[in-house]
């Protein structure tokens, strides 16, 4: 009963965690809004939103990169703090931009991995990735 209301953690504890919320959230972004950006590619390139004015299809093709490529490197734990960041960018542009104006329950999903993106890249990816193992 102690620990459940201890502040204090180990390092086990930590880095099962990280190796827990890394996997759940890379695999979530990859299979839940990656690969449907992928196999849907033909249809959005020509209406995906695009803030940036660099056209709809390249857009499109930073957004698979950020949610394909990058969740896999933080699924491996693999240059996580720059996946990471490719992410957060990513999220950001959805909930600050796209979803602007919308009522909240519209970015509440967004708001969830975009917070989680970032405690990863804050965190690190702990001693359960490549990185860790790499002594980075």
């Amino acid at each position: 009963m102690k620990k459940l209301i201890s502040t204090s953690y180990s390092d086990n504890a930590f880095n099962f965690a990280m190796l827990v919320q890394r996997v759940v959230v890379g695999l979530m972004l990859l299979m839940a809004h990656g690969l449907p950006k992928i196999s849907n590619f033909n249809t959005m390139s020509r209406t995906f939103f695009d803030p940036l004015g660099f056209g709809h299809r390249n857009t499109l093709l930073l957004s698979i990169f950020a949610e394909v490529f990058c969740a896999m490197l933080l699924v491996l734990g693999l240059f996580t703090r720059i996946a990471a960041l490719i992410i957060v960018l990513d999220l950001s542009f959805a909930v600050f931009m796209y979803h602007r104006g919308q009522p909240l329950h519209n970015a509440d999903l967004g708001i969830i991995y975009l917070t989680s993106v970032f405690s990863i890249l804050l965190l690190g990816p702990g001693r359960v990735s490549v990185d860790g193992m790499m002594g980075k």
